[in-house]
């Protein structure tokens, strides 16, 4: 790849999804556009990113039924209610162990 470039568009807060909100778009001068996604919910977003560039092969690492039509490869499919968080989304916390003493080979 020679041209790497990024659409940013939100449309969660926390864990409500609300209106789509295009933080920054990509230049579509290139025909050859791949799209990768985290994930195609609604489809809402999918189909925004379609109006951009509508010749566009559009993959997600995962998809729910309202927004499957939108995409044309994923990796897999889970149920609507699903709520998926995925490691970019997520802090890592440290969690102390159970026993503070060592345990033995005993």
């Amino acid at each position: 790849m020679r041209l790497v470039d990024t659409v940013c568009i939100s449309s969660y807060s926390v864990r409500e999804q609300g209106s789509l909100n295009v933080l920054k778009n990509a230049d579509a001068a290139d025909c050859r556009t791949l799209v990768v996604d985290d994930l195609s919910d609604t489809g809402g977003t999918a189909a925004c990113v379609r109006q951009m560039f509508p010749d566009a092969v559009f993959v997600t690492v995962c998809v729910k039924p309202a927004g499957r039509q939108y995409v044309d490869e994923f990796v897999t499919e889970v149920s609507q209610d699903t709520w998926v968080l995925f490691p970019w989304d997520a802090g890592s916390v440290y969690v102390p162990p159970l026993c503070s003493e060592e345990i033995s080979g005993k």
